[in-house]
């Protein structure tokens, strides 16, 4: 059990959270490169985005490894997004800062994404089996890639300031 659930009802929780914070830190990245604010969609993106890493440190694991290294990572990264957004108000460098930080956890929730892709979905787990064959690394290397480019865009586009004063 993990916090008064089975496993497998605490394992669905846990993925009902992370696919509404990607697809709501899609619909916030869309919006940024629109140049617009989506004020209560950043919040459920930047909240679920949290419980998603947060609850991954639930799991039971013998030892640390690579998902509690990302969702550390992403909880540090996480935290710079909230500063840019709810303190600094995207004042200066934080709107760039609180950018670059909502787009990387994105891409931290589509990198684990395509993970668990790869191990659980029959026909992906067949290309790459360990999770080190090239259909695997050309897959997050695509994500990779295609979350760079939107990020260095939504960086250049994301100024409500401006658009709200235009």
């Amino acid at each position: 059990m993990i916090v008064g659930l089975s496993v497998g009802a605490f394992t669905t929780l846990h993925v009902i959270i992370s696919l509404i914070g990607i697809a709501s830190g899609l619909l916030v990245l869309l919006a940024m490169l629109a140049g617009r604010e989506p004020p209560g969609l950043a919040g459920l993106f930047l909240c679920t985005t949290i419980l998603t890493s947060a609850t991954g440190f639930l799991f039971h694991s013998a030892k640390i490894g690579p998902p509690h290294v990302v969702g550390a990572i992403s909880l540090v990264v996480l935290a710079l997004a909230l500063i840019g957004l709810y303190l600094k108000h995207l004042n200066g460098p934080w709107r760039a800062i609180y950018v670059i930080s909502a787009v990387l956890s994105l891409y931290f929730n589509a990198f684990v994404g395509v993970v668990q892709a790869f191990g659980k979905i029959g026909f992906l787990k067949a290309l790459a089996p360990t999770g080190s064959e090239p259909p695997f690394a050309i897959a997050q290397g695509l994500v990779l890639l295609l979350f760079a480019a939107l990020g260095f865009l939504a960086v250049r586009k994301f100024h409500p300031a401006v658009a709200a004063s235009a």
